[in-house]
C-alpha cells in the first residue's frame, strides 16, 4: 500500500490531495489568481491529512508538481514538499505539470497538447498522444499560425489550459478543439504519482529543482 501526498502550486490553483494507490482519499484547492499559495499550502496539507484520518507519519511520499509554470508557485511547492521529505525522511516525487493536465482529457483519438501562459505570445507546451504518451519535448514556444499544423492535418487536436486563450485568436485550423478551463490540479497527481511510487522513479530531493524553463525575471518599477 501507497499513501501519498501531492502538492500542485505550479499556476493559480493551489492544490493538494492524498492519494491511496493512485485512490484518491482527499482533495483541497484554490484557485485564485492572488497567488495566495504562500498562505493556503500548509493549511490544505493538514485539512487534507485530517480528510483522509492520517497523520504526517503514515505518509509513504511526497509528490510534487515539477513545472512548467509560474516560478513563485513552483518554488513553494517544491520548497514544502523538500521540507516535509526531510522532516519525515520520505521520497521525493516529481510529476510533470503538463501530463497532469493532459490526463484530465479522455479522448481515444488524437493529440492533446497542455498549454500555460508564459508571457506575450509564448506557452509551456508538450504533445501527447490519446494514451499520453509524450510525443514532442516540453518547451517554450511562440504560439504562431503554423504551430502544431502537423498534427491538425492528421486528426483532432486539443489544446487546454491557460494557454488557449491565446492560441485561440491565432490558430485557425477547424481540427483545434481548444479549453481554457483546465488547470493543473493535484486530483489528476494521485495516479502519476503511484505509478512513479511503483517504478521507484525517485528524485534526489536535495538537487531536484522544478523545470522552469525560463528564467525569472524582475519587474522594475518604473518610478
Amino acid at each position: 500500500m501507497a499513501l501519498i501526498l501531492n502538492i500542485e502550486t505550479a499556476t493559480t490553483n493551489c492544490s493538494v490531495s492524498i492519494g491511496k494507490d493512485g485512490r484518491m482519499l482527499a482533495l483541497k484547492e484554490l484557485n485564485s489568481s492572488s497567488y495566495s499559495h504562500s498562505e493556503d499550502l500548509h493549511f490544505f496539507i493538514k485539512e487534507s491529512l485530517e480528510a483522509s484520518s492520517l497523520s504526517a507519519n503514515d505518509l509513504d511520499a511526497i509528490a510534487v508538481s515539477k513545472g512548467p509554470g509560474s516560478y513563485t508557485g513552483l518554488r513553494i511547492g517544491v520548497s514544502a514538499a523538500k521540507g516535509l521529505c526531510f522532516a519525515l525522511d520520505l521520497p521525493l516525487i516529481g510529476i510533470s505539470t503538463l501530463e497532469s493536465m493532459a490526463s484530465q482529457i479522455k479522448q481515444k483519438d488524437g493529440v492533446i497538447i497542455p498549454v500555460l501562459d508564459a508571457r506575450r505570445m509564448e506557452v509551456y507546451c508538450a504533445v501527447y498522444d490519446s494514451n499520453y504518451m509524450k510525443l514532442r519535448e516540453t518547451k517554450v514556444e511562440e504560439v504562431k499560425p503554423d504551430s502544431f499544423a502537423q498534427y491538425a492535418t492528421q486528426g483532432k487536436v486539443y489544446i487546454i489550459g491557460s494557454g488557449a486563450v491565446k492560441s485561440r485568436e491565432i490558430l485557425e485550423h477547424p481540427n483545434f478543439v481548444f479549453d481554457d478551463s483546465i488547470i493543473p490540479s493535484a486530483k489528476e497527481m494521485c495516479q502519476l504519482s503511484y505509478r512513479e511510487f511503483r517504478a521507484n522513479n525517485f528524485q534526489n530531493t536535495a538537487y531536484f529543482e522544478p523545470d522552469y524553463l525560463k528564467d525569472f525575471i524582475i519587474q522594475q518599477s518604473k518610478k
